[in-house]
């Protein structure tokens, strides 16, 4: 019945008295056709490449502030874990120790060590360098330095992330 109904409106060939097949009718018009002239592809292609420039400009900086702020908090997390090891032990690890006494005991193994103090054994900084730690600190106010040297791996450098506030002279 609907077959009957949709070609009751399918306009009529008076010549042969034959319903006209209207999506045969636009497929033989482009049966010619196949694929796309250069100018179509050339201009495909210049406006994925003015996309991906677009995302690429927006996405790479935030990658290098995801790093920073993993630094930041990486840092934090040893600074606590490094306060829990100094309530239990009475003491910092020395520098010889260093941030691996925080997982593994430091020999000789300390009377009160309870660790591990870290879940994971992971030092490095998001740019595949050593964070730093020092016993005691060169900085008035701070029992250890922690820090990470940061994009560049350069100790001294503006950045650098540290777990002391750096104050600025004028």
């Amino acid at each position: 019945m609907i077959k009957k109904l949709v070609c009751r409106f399918l306009p009529i060939n008076t010549l042969v008295n034959r319903r006209v097949n209207l999506w045969a009718m636009v497929a033989r018009q482009f049966r010619g056709e196949s694929g796309m002239t250069l100018i179509e592809v050339m201009i495909v292609i210049v406006i994925l490449g003015l996309l991906a420039t677009g995302i690429a400009v927006n996405v790479l900086p935030k990658r290098e502030q995801a790093k920073v702020a993993k630094a930041v908090q990486d840092i934090a997390a040893l600074e606590n874990s490094f306060q829990m090891y100094s309530l239990d032990v009475g003491d910092y690890p020395s520098t010889e120790d260093g941030i691996q006494s925080l997982w593994r005991a430091p020999q000789p193994v300390p009377d009160n060590w309870r660790g591990p103090y870290i879940q994971k054994p992971n030092f490095t900084d998001p740019w595949g360098t050593e964070y730093v730690y020092v016993y005691p600190g060169n900085h008035e106010g701070y029992d250890y330095d922690l820090y990470s040297l940061g994009k560049d791996t350069q100790e001294g450098t503006d950045d650098d992330i540290t777990s002391w506030i750096i104050e600025e002279t004028q």
